[in-house]
C-alpha cells in the first residue's frame, strides 16, 4: 500500500491535468500530459505528501520513516515551487528572445518546455490530494 497510494495520488493528478488543460485552455484532450510536469494539480506534491501521509497514519509522527519521508516530501515542494518553476519562467524569457531573433535571421525552431515548476496554489492542490489519497485510500 505504500506504494500504491502514492501512485494512485501521481495518477489522479496527471488525469486532472488532462482535465482542467481541456476545460481551461485548448479546449481539447491532449493525453501526453499524462506524463507532463507542471500545471495544476501539482503530481509531485500529491505523491510525495500521500507517500508521508500513509506512513503517519500507520506509524505516527516520531518513526524515522516518516521523518525521511516527510524532509523527502519538503524537498520535493520546494523544488516544485522554487526550481523548477525558475525555469520555467527563463524558459519563457528565452523563448521570446528566440521569436524575436526568428524575425530577422534563423536560428532554431525548437522551443523550450515551460511548464516544469508549479505555482504556490498547483503545489497545495497536489498536497490536498495527496493527504485524501494517502490518509482515506
Amino acid at each position: 500500500m505504500y506504494l500504491l497510494k502514492p501512485l494512485i495520488a501521481w495518477f489522479i493528478a496527471q488525469v486532472l491535468k488532462i482535465i482542467i488543460e481541456a476545460f481551461k485552455k485548448n479546449k481539447r484532450i491532449n493525453f501526453k500530459r499524462i506524463t507532463g510536469a507542471g500545471g495544476m494539480p501539482s503530481s509531485h506534491a500529491a505523491l510525495t505528501v500521500a507517500l508521508s501521509t500513509a506512513l503517519w497514519k500507520d506509524f505516527g509522527i516520531n518513526n524515522p520513516l516518516v521523518a525521511v519521508a516527510v524532509v523527502f516530501t519538503l524537498v520535493v515542494l520546494y523544488d516544485a515551487t522554487g526550481v523548477r518553476r525558475a525555469a520555467g519562467k527563463q524558459a519563457a524569457v528565452l523563448n521570446l528572445i528566440i521569436d524575436e531573433l526568428m524575425r530577422h535571421k534563423p536560428l532554431t525552431d525548437k522551443r523550450l518546455k515551460e511548464l516544469l515548476g508549479h505555482t504556490p496554489l498547483q503545489v497545495l492542490a497536489g498536497i490536498l490530494l495527496g493527504f485524501l489519497v494517502g490518509f482515506y485510500f
